[in-house]
């Protein structure tokens, strides 16, 4: 969400960013908001003159009943009841209005960084770097789920019987694998300063409209019937949630953690749900790392940040590249964001397994996230980024260490957290 006097002095710039969205529909919404910005702030202004009048008419009351003259202070009371009732429907329109112009706010575009590329959807990202080189075997890649079964590591059937699509039981060396890549993960984080954090995973609907827009919230969130909470679809929700309403010692920042969660989504809108995969499924679990620091400093966080990622996937020799993402595939609260993507030798083709965001102030003005500076009180910024994210990230790691005889190789790094195992045989 961006700053109303930024809307009110740059109407121009703000239009010009919605076009760079190619959100055209929300144009309207930028006349719409400062006009009912203006009435509220002529209804403030209204108000303000009342409530000087009444202090000043009541002082007068007080003076004309110490002389005795009853009758017309009789009359001034008549003036104060009368602004008093109107005092009461300026501060019902002041309050209308400014519920208007927020649910407006909410839905016009965070300000982009001006290196964004502009595009219409996820097809015109672009390629930054690439990291390690992509490797396709002399031998054929299996579909992931079939690598999994015939190392007896997951049983989709059951899940289906059990939850329907979209879920999983992992199973043995597997589920094992899948455990090993978290913890990793988790120490991975420690060791780069990183204070871990198991968060709840389950927050409040004022937190959910905080950290995300309307658009994202219906298609992701999952709500607790007859309870204020929603699932959360990562724990960037509860982590950034943390600081709501909270306001920050400068000298404390930047506050750098990383969270383990399960992760709950409902994936409506999205392409489907494979029957057979695990790439885009209804739960899974997460490593996440988030940062809130001072906006003169987001920018560096930003580029730390997708780096871990890199590094980490790495360290287990999973070629990667990042991807910058455009104009249009960004959510509206998002500044700046890249995409971190896996070699897949089956597909001979990267796919995503982590994106780094930096989403400026727009969560910190919704939550309230305020620092206590030198020179006075102003809005953190906050960035997240994905650690892991097994199972999707098992695709990646399956297919890359698969030998030919159907083994999988653990790396190194791994190996600790796999009881000391060098590979996993069917």
């Amino acid at each position: 969400m961006i700053d109303i006097k930024y809307l009110r002095e740059h109407p121009e710039e703000v239009k010009e960013n919605i076009k760079k969205k190619f959100q055209d529909e929300k144009l309207p919404l930028v006349d719409e908001v400062i006009e009912l910005d203006k009435e509220r702030r002529d209804a403030q202004k209204e108000a303000d003159e009342l409530k000087a009048s009444r202090n000043t008419l009541s002082k007068q009351i007080g003076v004309l009943m110490k002389e005795g003259k009853k009758e017309e202070a009789e009359e001034v009371k008549k003036q104060v009841a009368a602004n008093a009732e109107k005092l009461a429907q300026l501060d019902a329109k002041q309050a209308e209005m400014e519920e208007k112009v927020t649910k407006i706010m909410m839905v016009i575009p965070n300000i982009i960084d001006p290196s964004v590329p502009i595009g219409k959807d996820d097809s015109q990202n672009v390629e930054v770097q690439r990291f390690g080189e992509p490797v396709v075997p002399d031998f054929e890649i299996p579909y992931h789920t079939d690598i999994m079964e015939k190392l007896k590591g997951i049983d989709l059937d059951s899940a289906r019987r059990v939850a329907g699509n979209g879920f999983y039981y992992l199973m043995g060396d597997i589920a094992r694998l899948h455990s090993a890549v978290i913890s990793y993960a988790r120490d991975f984080m420690i060791d780069r300063g990183f204070t871990y954090c198991v968060p709840p995973f389950m927050i409040r609907a004022n937190v959910v409209t905080g950290v995300m827009s309307f658009a994202e919230m219906d298609a992701m969130m999952y709500k607790i019937e007859g309870e204020d909470l929603y699932l959360i679809g990562t724990s960037e929700h509860s982590m950034i949630g943390k600081f709501i309403d909270q306001i920050v010692p400068e000298e404390e920042l930047p506050y750098t953690l990383t969270s383990y969660s399960p992760c709950f989504r409902k994936e409506k809108g999205a392409h489907g749900l494979e029957e057979r995969g695990v790439y885009r499924i209804h739960q899974f679990e997460k490593q996440e790392m988030i940062v809130v620091c001072k906006p003169e400093e987001s920018p560096m966080w930003f580029d730390k940040l997708w780096q871990n990622t890199v590094d980490l996937f790495r360290s287990m020799d999973i070629p990667v590249r990042t991807l910058e993402c455009c104009s249009g595939d960004l959510a509206d609260l998002k500044v700046k964001s890249v995409d971190v993507e896996a070699w897949s030798p089956r597909q001979k083709k990267y796919f995503e397994v982590g994106s780094c965001s930096n989403l400026g102030d727009a969560q910190a003005r919704r939550l309230k996230i305020r620092v206590d500076g030198k020179d006075g009180k102003y809005l953190a910024h906050t960035l997240n980024n994905t650690v892991v994210a097994p199972p999707r990230m098992l695709i990646a790691f399956l297919e890359n260490n698969l030998r030919e005889d159907g083994s999988v190789a653990i790396p190194e790094v791994l190996r600790p957290y796999m009881g000391g195992k060098t590979e996993i045989r069917p």
